[in-house]
């Protein structure tokens, strides 16, 4: 149950790139996320907001510095994507695959126990297919 105190409307997350044009292209070409909003140079900063699900949760990507610098990667650090069947799996790995991907081992064998699908970002952050809804 949600705290009554915390009225939220929305739900974005947000984090770096140093590869902004790359990223930009695997999450609306590769994964086909509707862009929501996108800007170049404001106050030094590259952004896009990406729609998910529901337009009240987005994921936001920001490029800032000369060079952009950002955390490295985490085996753990995931943005995880509930689809609803191996089918909606099939479909999502085809388009990513017909457009370069390549799937990537899990570190976690929960992942592949359970049939769910990897791919590294151009950041090398993981986004992981599970074909199954979370909670269902």
């Amino acid at each position: 149950m949600w705290p009554e105190h915390l009225v939220v409307g929305a739900v974005r997350f947000a984090r770096p790139t140093a590869h902004y044009d790359e990223i930009f292209a695997f999450y609306r070409d590769g994964l086909g996320l509707p862009v929501l909003a996108q800007w170049r140079d404001h106050a030094g900063y590259d952004g896009v907001v990406f729609g998910l699900p529901d337009s009240p949760v987005q994921m936001e990507i920001t490029q800032h510095g000369t060079p952009p610098v950002i955390p490295p990667p985490h085996p753990e650090n995931q943005l995880v994507l509930y689809l609803r069947g191996h089918e909606a799996l099939a479909a999502a790995v085809a388009h990513l695959t017909d457009g370069g991907h390549i799937p990537v081992a899990a570190a976690n064998p929960y992942w592949n126990e359970r049939g769910a699908v990897l791919f590294e970002d151009p950041d090398g952050w993981l986004v992981v297919l599970a074909p199954w809804v979370f909670g269902e």
